[in-house]
């Protein structure tokens, strides 16, 4: 499956980036492809691009802000708060797998 994602904390500091590589590593542990857009304290990094977004199965946002979803419209998009990716990314990427039924 190939996922692209969002994560942001309300500092815009560990969480944000930490979030990151859990996803990043459960995504590679189950075989996904995975880019992850972090919006953090000093901005936007590593932004997902149009054709990112078009080429993916699946949006993940991992925010406990407020993120504009009107960029992935058409696309299934599984928002929940930081934390549950903090716990368990590999959780997440396999909940995700059975919804989507892939």
């Amino acid at each position: 499956m190939k996922i692209v994602a969002i994560t942001a904390c309300i500092a815009g500091i560990a969480h944000t980036y930490i979030a990151k590589e859990k996803l990043e590593v459960a995504a590679k542990e189950l075989g996904d492809e995975i880019k992850v857009e972090t919006q953090g304290s000093i901005g936007v990094e590593n932004a997902l691009t149009p054709e990112d977004i078009k080429g993916a199965d699946v949006v993940i946002i991992a925010a406990d802000i407020g993120i504009t979803k009107d960029r992935f419209k058409g696309k299934p998009v599984v928002e929940i708060p930081i934390s549950l990716v903090m716990k368990s990314a590999k959780g997440v990427i396999k909940k995700t797998h059975e919804k989507l039924g892939k």
